[in-house]
């Protein structure tokens, strides 16, 4: 999920270098909603992992 965010972030920048500024702006969304979904998902897992049973 991390790699996805980067590979969108990494699009994102080139885009916006490059003057593509829609790709840009929705690359930097997809990014931003895949890292969100990516925190969550790590804060569940890591709060799973400390039970005890």
């Amino acid at each position: 999920m991390l790699n996805y965010a980067v590979i969108f972030l990494i699009i994102a920048l080139i885009a916006g270098i490059l003057g593509f500024g829609v790709i840009a702006g929705t690359a930097a969304s997809i990014a931003k909603v895949l890292f969100l979904i990516f925190l969550i998902l790590f804060v569940i897992s890591l709060l799973r992992g400390k039970r005890s049973v």
